[in-house]
């Protein structure tokens, strides 16, 4: 099922970037396993799959380490506490939650150094959500400016998570506020290529606003019925 699931969503994907008039190659997806174990990451990897994104950093180590044999690529998608940056940054391979630069800082220290660079984006609040984190976009340039000279770490570009939109029109409107953030970075000279965004509901809508990366955890795992560990 997690296979043809996984299909499902590729050919979403694919069907959207025709419809945006983007290349098939334009946007990654990230399969978010939270609340499933080890094996049904193993199924997904079977059917292809290596990207995968965790919210909750314990249950996250327990997999990645159960998994160290095979080759994925694993993506820190949930807030990080302070006391969470070293385990971060021993097992994870991207972050797309750094809104702080106490948090960059804590992550860039703590990067073994036999390890490659951790890449990074910054988390943007781009429509006021007050339980959502993230920097609003008027700050978003400094902190990136900051991000960008720390050491064990590349800044890859941005990431948000926009309060659910009532319709295509309302989500790409929000979604291009993302991309807009984005684009003024790069203006600056940062180099960015990745814009994090969009998820199993409204995916479509990303791609048509350029989106890089789809997180994609229910449309290919299922509803979750199991709390995190």
């Amino acid at each position: 099922m997690i296979a043809q699931n996984l299909h499902a969503v590729q050919a979403r994907i694919a069907d959207a970037c025709v419809k945006a008039q983007r290349p098939l190659d334009a946007v990654t997806l990230l399969a978010v396993s939270k609340t499933f174990g080890p094996e049904a990451v193993q199924e997904a990897y079977a059917a292809g799959q290596t990207q995968f994104g965790e919210n909750y950093i314990q249950e996250a180590v327990q997999k990645i380490t159960a998994l160290r044999h095979l080759p994925l690529q694993w993506h820190c998608i949930g807030p990080i506490q302070s006391n969470k940056t070293r385990v971060v940054a021993e097992h994870f391979d991207w972050v797309h939650t750094v809104d702080r630069l106490k948090i960059a800082q804590r992550l860039s220290e703590q990067r073994p150094s036999h390890l490659l660079p951790l890449q990074v984006c910054i988390q943007v609040n781009v429509d006021g959500g007050a339980t959502k984190s993230g920097v609003a976009p008027q700050e978003a340039l400094a902190l990136a400016q900051q991000v960008a000279t720390l050491p064990g770490l590349r800044l890859r570009g941005v990431m948000s998570i926009p309060e659910p939109a009532t319709d295509f029109i309302a989500a790409c409107a929000v979604f291009a506020r993302v991309k807009a953030v984005f684009n003024a970075l790069n203006a600056q000279g940062l180099a960015l290529d990745t814009v994090s965004m969009g998820m199993s509901a409204d995916m479509e809508a990303a791609v048509q606003s350029g989106s890089t990366m789809v997180r994609v955890g229910t449309a290919i795992f299922g509803g979750r019925t199991k709390p995190a560990a």
